[in-house]
């Protein structure tokens, strides 16, 4: 499981001894899981970052140095390998690379506000099996996409392993109550 917020400091995350607000719930996984201590952004930008962590290669690598570049889904990707070993892959929540998601068995994605994705009532491009749709769901972002992905860890196939790639929109500004 693999989660990603976006915009945010390690300074609002208590588990890296951040000050502005105790977060429980993430300070057990940080305990349970691995918690980067030493770990850097190859781009600050929000979809090259994305680029960078599928691919492993820098932005101008990559070839997504911007977030008006339209991401190359067909290089090789982590999920694609893992793909290959036999792991489930998924990924919810948001995308930002323009392109179709590849290497992954599901995928539910945030398609409004140009791939940010909108805090309430969120509309996602879904593709489950052979069948691609998009769909609104009502509610605040980050539980719809945290619903989506306990839905899917709970309807995997439970004798083979996964990978989920849990990308939540928030805390991105527009900080809407």
């Amino acid at each position: 499981l693999f989660i990603m917020t976006d915009d945010h400091t390690t300074q609002a995350m208590s588990c890296y001894g951040g000050r502005l607000i105790q977060t429980p719930n993430m300070d057990r996984i940080a305990g349970e899981g691995i918690r980067f201590d030493n770990c850097y952004a190859t781009n600050a930008l929000s979809g090259p970052s994305r680029a960078c962590i599928l691919t492993g290669k820098f932005s101008h690598e990559n070839g997504f140095t911007d977030n008006a570049s339209i991401f190359d889904g067909d290089q090789q990707t982590f999920p694609k390998l893992l793909q290959q070993a036999g792991y489930q892959t998924a990924i919810v929540g948001k995308w930002h690379l323009i392109s179709e998601p590849q290497g992954f068995d599901w995928w539910s994605v945030l398609s409004g506000q140009g791939e940010q994705g909108d805090y309430y009532s969120p509309d996602f491009w879904e593709k489950d099996g052979d069948t691609t749709r998009n769909v609104t769901c009502e509610g605040y972002v980050t539980e719809v996409v945290t619903d989506k992905a306990i839905s899917y860890i709970q309807g995997r196939a439970k004798d083979r392993p996964f990978c989920l790639m849990l990308h939540q929109k928030a805390p991105h500004r527009n900080w809407m109550p």
